[in-house]
């Protein structure tokens, strides 16, 4: 079956698209495409992944066409950013 793995490190867009075994899990995919050999700062324990920009666990079963996405962490708390205005427009 053929699935993709997406992700963002270090200012690159990563996109690899893969023809992987029937009832693979993601942990075994992104084993197989070699990401975390050339990327060692990933760290799969700290990481959250998903399908299709859903969250989702690393022994979750892929279909044919889905998308594994591995997202970074997030370094800013939402909670206390501030937010940006967007002007209003003038009549």
């Amino acid at each position: 079956m053929n699935v993709s793995l997406a992700l963002v490190e270090d200012g690159k867009q990563i996109w690899q698209k893969l023809e992987v075994p029937e009832g693979c899990t993601i942990k075994q995919v992104i084993a197989m495409s070699g990401i975390l050999e050339q990327m060692p700062q990933i760290d799969l324990e700290e990481r959250e992944v998903g399908i299709h920009g859903r969250l989702a666990e690393l022994t979750d079963t892929l279909k044919d066409g889905d998308r594994i996405e591995i997202y970074r962490p997030i370094t800013a708390d939402p909670a206390t950013v501030p937010r940006r205005s967007i002007p209003t427009p003038q009549s």
